[in-house]
């Protein structure tokens, strides 16, 4: 596969094509854990994980699984990664497993992770689809990232409380206190004000991409205006 073709796998994962802000998959989840920073990146890096594996394993099988039973063995397989996923949750990080709660098991119907199986990995190599894998799975995390951090400093007035959940006693005292004596912002802790950041976050979006093809739209206009038209004449003899 081309370079090119390998950047725009890139560009699809964590831009174009990202699942939580243009294919709006994955929202139970992105939408009730997303309190906090911790609460995302553990969430996101479960969902990367499984991501990675399933496009990487349907890969592999995709010349010897029939027609038939194509969708029940991605299941099977999703859910088998899951089942990894959650129990090394349950061994490093078991409080953190315990506050994201049902919503590890759930990523089995997470329909980004099924969609990419069936949609690209299904039918090309290994190297490629490991690559959709991966990049589908950090731009989400990264939407969980933004939303969560949003959330905590405006529902909490902090950044990065709780960090020693996922990385140990040395994250313990990595909480920012951003704003001293803050009366916490109940709206942004709860599910409404996590439909409230998600359209926020897909409003910027859709703004950039308008901005981005007006400046490419006339950055063209300006090239066919500045071209020369070349004149020839003949001569008759």
């Amino acid at each position: 596969m081309a370079t090119s073709s390998y950047k725009e796998i890139t560009l699809n994962g964590l831009w174009k094509n990202n699942p939580a802000l243009v294919q709006l998959l994955g929202l139970c989840p992105l939408l009730a854990v997303t309190g906090t920073t911790v609460n995302a990146i553990g969430l996101g890096l479960a969902t990367t994980l499984v991501l990675l594996g399933s496009n990487i394993s349907v890969s592999l099988i995709r010349n010897f699984v029939p027609e038939t039973v194509r969708l029940p063995a991605f299941v099977m397989i999703i859910a088998s990664l899951v089942t990894c996923a959650e129990l090394l949750m349950q061994a490093y990080t078991y409080e953190l497993y315990e506050i994201l709660g049902i919503f590890i098991p759930l990523i089995v119907t997470n329909c980004a992770i099924l969609g990419r199986a069936d949609a690209f990995a299904s039918k090309n190599a290994i190297l490629p689809s490991a690559l959709d894998g991966l990049m589908m799975g950090v731009g989400f995390t990264l939407v969980l990232i933004i939303l969560g951090t949003l959330r905590e400093l405006i529902g909490q007035g902090t950044l990065f409380s709780g960090m020693d959940l996922l990385f140990g006693e040395a994250a313990s005292d990595w909480q920012i206190d951003v704003f001293s004596n803050y009366p916490d912002f109940l709206f942004a802790i709860l599910p409404p004000g996590a439909f409230v950041g998600m359209g926020i976050l897909i409003a910027l979006k859709n703004i950039i991409d308008e901005n981005l093809k007006a400046r490419e739209k006339k950055d063209t206009a300006d090239v066919v205006a500045g071209s020369k038209r070349v004149r020839t004449t003949g001569t008759i003899s």
